[in-house]
């Protein structure tokens, strides 16, 4: 169980990676355009590694499941390209936060689990310790913060992305997780083909630029088919709930990385959040943990 932990924490890392890089990109290609190649690229990697393991014949009743799933994720990350076209990065990190609460209401109706009040707490408390972390502690600059059209396209988004975890699990039929993280990939690339339609034709595709495709092919390779297989993969161990609670990390993984890369310290200020949002993932991680 250790190791599923660890496989979690380092797709968390990888998640976190994809903000600040969707937001350097959002202005370059249309958002739907930018999230169709995304799922193409990453199904078009995937396919002939699924067709030597595996097949590629899947039954249409299959084919439904993956398709409710992948629609949850397309609506997802095309809000989140077309939110940053009118909000910041540290806006929609905020909103992404009620996703784990989400999660774990949709579980409750969804997979029948069982939160509890102690879970439920904490699920809230992850979302205040993953402000403090955010907005650096600085109360002033939470009270600043007002939403705008760009904030509320991503929060119907959020509510959307909240299913992906239970539908997972619902929708399980005891297949491989590498296979069912294909076809969630090529449903979702369907969806994204009917929504991108004529503006294909519009792009101009010798214009778009070198760091655009490769921020694409790390969204594509990194955050889309490692971590579609590391999530589905830890499901079946850890349940959406806790699954969907290394989101809370999110922020904090973003300020290392955003230092790693030459940011600049927040101070101590940040340190409450941090204990907070560990001390939230234990009771969530703990607590699933009996229950299950």
């Amino acid at each position: 169980m250790f190791k599923v932990h660890l496989l979690m924490l380092f797709a968390a890392v990888l998640v976190s990676g994809s903000f600040p890089v969707v937001a350097a990109i959002s202005n370059d290609l249309d958002p739907i355009v930018l999230t169709l190649i995304r799922f193409a690229l990453a199904s078009a990697l995937f396919a002939p590694f699924i067709w030597f393991r595996y097949t590629l014949v899947v039954s249409f009743v299959a084919l439904v499941r993956y398709s409710l799933i992948s629609a949850s994720l397309v609506i997802c990350f095309w809000s989140m390209f077309l939110a940053l076209r009118y909000t910041t990065a540290l806006n929609v990190s905020t909103i992404f936060t009620i996703v784990p609460g989400l999660a774990g209401i949709y579980a409750i109706v969804l997979n029948k689990e069982r939160l509890g009040r102690v879970r439920l707490i904490a699920l809230f408390l992850g979302i205040i310790g993953a402000l403090w972390v955010l907005f650096r502690g600085d109360v002033a600059l939470l009270a600043e913060f007002s939403w705008n059209k760009g904030d509320l396209i991503f929060l119907v988004g959020c509510l959307f992305m909240g299913l992906y975890t239970p539908l997972v699990r619902l929708f399980h039929r005891g297949e491989s997780m590498l296979q069912m993280s294909f076809w969630i990939m090529l449903t979702g690339t369907f969806w994204l083909s009917l929504l991108a339609g004529p503006k294909l034709l519009t792009v101009s595709w010798p214009d778009v630029s070198f760091k655009v495709w490769v921020a694409i092919s790390y969204l594509a390779v990194f955050s889309t088919i490692i971590t579609f297989f590391l999530t589905q993969y830890a499901l079946l161990f850890l349940g959406p709930t806790r699954v969907a609670a290394y989101s809370y990390l999110y922020p904090g993984l973003v300020l290392v990385l955003e230092l790693l890369f030459g940011g600049v310290w927040p101070g101590i200020q940040i340190l409450p959040g941090i204990v907070i949002v560990l001390a939230a993932m234990i009771v969530i991680q703990q607590m699933e943990h009996r229950d299950s």
